[in-house]
């Protein structure tokens, strides 16, 4: 799945070897200058402006890798992720949402059929779509996250017990 996990844009004129090569430089020093930023201005100072900071070391990055990797790419995804958690941590809830439907299909590719890491973002989604007042969504978002769960755990596990009765509260 390499090939999928790194997909690069569908161009006229694709990028050089040499220019994706830079771009995955270029991706590997960002998600660790976003390590760096996160671990001093998220844990050292909780105010809102490094945590706009954060956001835009993410927006920026996936702008400009975005002009060679397509969204499934896995730097794009790191990147996406990281967005979506300080989304979710300012409580930017349409915000996490637009980032989290970007990630659950190429999660859903990437990864094997009933992987907790897809049963984690489906669950995200799903509670995104519930506090949005998206019933319809946030229901089959819970379900899919349920049915993977059930298979990963088993069909009594507490976590599935909770997630069912957050279903039946709604």
């Amino acid at each position: 799945q390499d090939k999928e996990k790194l997909e690069i844009c569908k161009l006229n004129d694709p990028p050089s070897a040499q220019t994706v090569k830079d771009m995955i430089k270029y991706a590997r020093n960002v998600i660790e200058e976003f390590r760096r930023a996160k671990h001093y201005k998220y844990i050292l100072c909780l105010t809102p402006t490094p945590l706009v900071e954060l956001l835009e070391i993410c927006e920026l990055s996936l702008d400009k890798m975005g002009a060679v990797f397509e969204d499934s790419n896995v730097y794009m995804l790191h990147m996406m992720y990281q967005a979506m958690g300080v989304c979710l941590y300012v409580q930017d809830w349409e915000g996490a949402l637009r980032y989290g439907q970007k990630i659950i299909r190429p999660y859903s590719k990437h990864y094997p059929s009933y992987s907790l890491n897809v049963a984690s973002m489906w669950l995200k989604l799903g509670r995104l779509y519930m506090a949005l007042k998206n019933r319809t969504a946030g229901v089959k978002a819970l379900k899919r996250a349920i049915a993977i769960m059930e298979v990963a755990h088993g069909k009594d596990h507490p976590y599935i017990s909770e997630i069912k009765k957050e279903l039946e509260d709604h």
